[in-house]
């Protein structure tokens, strides 16, 4: 199994638009933080975690040739507005590529990108819109996409749902504030857990980084990943600080999984 971290970046990302601090300013391009996704390539088949704005730079930079799945974590913005980047792959197929996420996500996505999935849209001759299919997914419920055994995972984020997915064993968690002790049973025995961290400080809907070192303690992953980081803290001294076995994610970093 190979895992590639395609962005790494909060919702705003870094650097921030408008902002000169040291990590906005970082010539480090650990510190280049794109918004955040993933992609999992096992047993033959790709599989997407969320379309953020800059999907397709990221894509082209990982040199990513075709995809087969896409899970989605929940609807914010971040994570879905690069959705009409997936034509470049449904152009490709014969059939529509399937999109996977929480109920709550994909009724969102219907509706906003209505263009896109709504059957009475046809493009202009000469013109394309992206084949996609939703499919809603039942929490703590295993299901098989592309051939890969994929288990969501139902968190709370501020008002939304969110999805985390453990796949074989691998784990990304992304956007969730508290991770229950049920959960925290169904993510033993990984090899790589990625988990969001925002800040040292506390946040309403997002783990901080003691948070998030106390939940990766608690799971014991043989690795633990940090994403969805701010231009608070550079990747370098992050790095320093946090305790062996934790790391800081960065777009573009390939793990391969044995």
């Amino acid at each position: 199994m190979r895992l590639t971290l395609l962005g790494t970046g909060t919702s705003m990302g870094v650097p921030q638009i408008g902002c000169s601090c040291r990590v906005c300013r970082s010539e480090d391009p650990r510190d280049q933080r794109t918004r955040t996704s993933a992609l999992v390539e096992v047993g033959g088949a790709t599989i997407l975690i969320d379309t953020p704005p800059e999907l397709r730079l990221q894509l082209l930079r990982s040199r990513v040739q075709r995809v087969d799945a896409v899970l989605y974590t929940h609807f914010h913005a971040d994570h879905v507005n690069g959705i009409d980047d997936l034509r470049s792959f449904s152009l490709k197929q014969d059939s529509p590529l399937p999109l996977y996420g929480p109920a709550e996500t994909t009724s969102h996505l219907a509706r906003t990108f209505n263009y896109i999935f709504d059957g009475s849209i046809v493009p202009v001759d000469g013109t394309s819109k992206p084949s996609l299919t939703l499919h809603a997914l039942e929490p703590d419920t295993a299901v098989t996409i592309a051939g890969a055994e994929v288990l969501p995972l139902r968190f709370e984020h501020g008002k939304a749902t969110v999805y985390g997915y453990r796949i074989g064993d691998v784990a990304y968690l992304t956007d969730v504030k508290q991770v229950s002790e049920a959960n925290r049973k169904q993510l033993q025995g990984l090899k790589v857990l990625v988990l969001n961290a925002l800040w040292w400080r506390e946040h309403p809907t997002h783990l901080s980084f003691g948070e998030a070192i106390e939940v990766a303690q608690a799971v014991g992953a043989e690795r633990t990943y940090l994403t969805h980081l701010t231009h608070e803290t550079s990747h370098r001294e992050l790095l320093a600080k946090l305790p062996a076995g934790i790391e800081p994610g960065h777009d573009g970093l390939a793990l391969e999984i044995f």
